[in-house]
């Protein structure tokens, strides 16, 4: 994987794009997420870590509204998050997501998987859809799969078209909820390479992750998440050479030993 180098977000690096404040999230009583406040600019790539539990993936879901909060606003270029129907689903097409799980439909070819969204939510022709799609295969390194279905691909390939089938919606955001906790360890890096190239070509980018080598390589800013809050924000170089925080040195302690 290539190495980049990539310091804070530059002045010029966009307007804000998805912004948090005052972010309040309980189930029941426990306080999930508590007074986030996170601002992502437009073509930054920011990586959420932090140990099990801190709210990493709650707070990414948060994002398209896939769970509500309790105080606090987000707004997704300068809109607030709608509460429901078409406004949410139009909402949802601007921030592709991507889970643990690939969600692909088992009865849909990869093709089929890829322009469901574009033809029905987009309003695309099938045509302008299917093209679209098998340049979106090709770029994650699929393309020849187009017309097999999700149990016919490894993990690895299958979590490739979930990230094509969320880039074919065009989105503003890339959500990434542990993209690759549910893969053998040799797919791991065939997605991550694919993540990898994204940033490089500019996706505003959410990533919620294990992999500490992604974090050090393709984030411009890493977040660190525990116990509901946001403990500290930094570049790859400063957090993981020189972090702030007992909690942050903590962490890095126990997984950097491995």
């Amino acid at each position: 994987m290539t190495t980049l180098e990539k310091g804070p977000a530059p002045a010029g690096q966009g307007e804000p794009l998805v912004v948090l404040s005052g972010v309040q999230k309980w189930f029941g009583q426990l306080h999930v997420l508590q007074d986030i406040e996170l601002t992502v600019h437009r073509g930054e790539v920011v990586v959420v870590i932090g140990p099990s539990g801190s709210g990493k993936s709650t707070l990414c879901r948060t994002i398209n509204r896939l769970e509500t909060v309790g105080e606090g606003t987000i707004t997704l270029d300068g809109q607030p998050l709608p509460q429901e129907g078409k406004a949410l689903a139009n909402l949802r097409a601007e921030v592709g997501m991507v889970f643990q799980s690939f969600n692909l439909f088992a009865h849909k070819t990869i093709l089929e998987n890829v322009t469901l969204g574009p033809i029905k939510v987009r309003g695309q022709s099938k045509a302008d859809a299917e093209r679209k799609a098998r340049e979106l295969l090709d770029r994650v390194g699929v393309g020849h799969q187009a017309d097999k279905y999700p149990a016919q691909l490894s993990g690895g390939q299958q979590q490739r078209v979930a990230i094509a089938r969320a880039l074919a919606m065009e989105p503003k955001v890339m959500l990434f909820d542990e993209p690759t906790s549910a893969l053998d360890p040799e797919m791991i890096k065939e997605v991550l390479d694919v993540m990898v190239s994204l940033a490089q070509g500019g996706m505003t980018m959410i990533v919620v992750t294990h992999e500490m080598g992604f974090a050090r390589t393709a984030a411009d800013r890493v977040v660190f998440m525990a116990d509901g809050q946001i403990v500290e924000e930094n570049t790859p170089e400063e957090f993981f050479t020189n972090p702030q925080s007992d909690r942050a040195k903590d962490f890095l302690g126990k997984i950097l030993k491995h």
